[in-house]
């Protein structure tokens, strides 16, 4: 073979690796975007068109978020017996078929079971998502695949936010399930080129990750830091996601219309934060760019607290590119520290931590609003909460920031 001939070759297998990380990054906005955060997009919609109370709303919420710890738990167990891909490929299958169950419903008790599908099939496709893109990749380029993960979520929120605000004004509250129709669609479309296209290369697993994944993870240099650092991330976030736009309208008197924009922004920030703050990773190493998002978090919601409408819609954008970047940088982490045998099981234990205290977040923001009359004290909470994250991760090992 030619040198010229290996060069073409070389260039061929970036090209397609690109395809790929590309085709994961728009299954994992199938699972988390469309199959996660949608509901919380489309919740009054469902609730006025059904004519449902706040509190059963609140219940089919909690299923996708259970549904989602369950998933965790179970894909601790299947990625130590059985390879990434086939974990990958079953949840994109259980989350396009919650979508197409939600979408076809006009049945609370129904719905729930979509979110329910919807949410385990979540986990079962983010957690080996970032591994198998990676693998797909040269070395160098690698961090990259990964915080491209966040960005097609990131795109996922957009489109949704878009979405479901156009046909609404078009359709009335009855949207919501054709927006669910819609996902269904491009589920489909995303799950046909995933069974064509993606492949991954790993031996047979052996089994011994443990209860939850908990055994590999402590075979991981770090574990420790990175699980309460990872922990805080999912408590600080949702205090201020959950709360933003209730906070500029009760707060500040913020219009309905300024507060959305406010949470458009995040979700725009969301596609560029993964690989900006992962190119600064490369340069500072993932110890201290992790810690640095972690600082400027409280710095931004300060910002938020001020209620300026310029320099809050500023903060919401930079709270965005964090709100992608953190989760990024961790999931780095793991697959730089971990064997392809060790990784699922260990990422699976890291979001299980991640995902119990992102659902006792918010009923802790809520009370301790209901006995202030403000949001203002949940939103130092968050600020407080960062800065234990961010001594966690100084607490991570030298060997991490490559």
């Amino acid at each position: 073979m030619t040198e010229q001939t290996k060069k073409l070759t070389k260039s061929a297998a970036v090209r397609g690796g690109w395809i790929v990380v590309i085709i994961i990054a728009l299954a994992a906005a199938v699972g988390q975007s469309f199959g996660r955060f949608s509901f919380g997009v489309l919740l009054p919609a469902v609730r006025d068109d059904l004519g449902i109370t706040n509190t059963l709303a609140g219940i089919l919420g909690a299923t996708n978020v259970g549904a989602y710890l369950l998933g965790t738990l179970i894909v601790a167990w299947a990625t130590s017996r059985y390879r990434l891909i086939s974990v990958l490929r079953t949840g994109l299958v259980l989350a396009t078929l919650g979508l197409l169950i939600a979408g076809a419903t006009k049945g609370a008790w129904v719905l729930a079971l979509g979110l329910f599908i919807a949410g385990i099939g979540g986990a079962f496709l983010w957690i080996p998502a970032p591994v198998i893109a990676a693998d797909a990749m040269p070395a160098k380029r690698r961090p990259v695949a990964v915080a491209l993960m966040s960005s097609g979520i990131g795109l996922g929120v957009v489109f949704v936010s878009v979405l479901s605000g156009d046909l609404r004004a078009a359709q009335g509250d009855s949207a919501w399930s054709s927006v669910y129709q819609i996902q269904f669609a491009i589920g489909m479309v995303l799950l046909v080129l995933t069974l064509l296209m993606v492949r991954h290369q790993q031996a047979a697993p052996s089994g011994g990750s443990g209860l939850g994944g908990f055994a590999a993870l402590q075979r991981m240099p770090g574990w420790l830091p990175l699980l309460v650092a990872y922990s805080a991330f999912g408590f600080m976030y949702l205090l201020v996601m959950g709360f933003l736009t209730t906070r500029l309208e009760d707060d500040n008197g913020w219009s309905t219309d300024d507060a959305s924009l406010a949470f458009s922004l995040m979700g725009c920030a969301m596609i560029f934060g993964g690989p900006l703050l992962t190119a600064l990773a490369q340069r500072l190493g993932v110890r201290r760019t992790l810690a640095l998002a972690f600082g400027l978090w409280p710095l931004l919601v300060l910002v938020v607290l001020s209620g300026f409408p310029a320099l809050t819609l500023s903060a919401c954008f930079g709270l965005g590119l964090l709100f992608a970047a953190v989760p990024t940088l961790v999931t780095l982490f793991v697959v730089q520290n971990t064997t392809a045998e060790d990784y699922g099981p260990s990422f699976a234990a890291a979001t299980l931590s991640f995902g119990i205290a992102q659902t006792i977040a918010p009923p802790i923001g809520g009370f301790i609003a209901d006995q202030s009359g403000t949001f203002f004290y949940v939103f130092l909470l968050s600020g407080a909460v960062s800065l234990i994250g961010m001594v966690a991760s100084l607490g991570l090992p030298q060997t991490s920031a490559q």
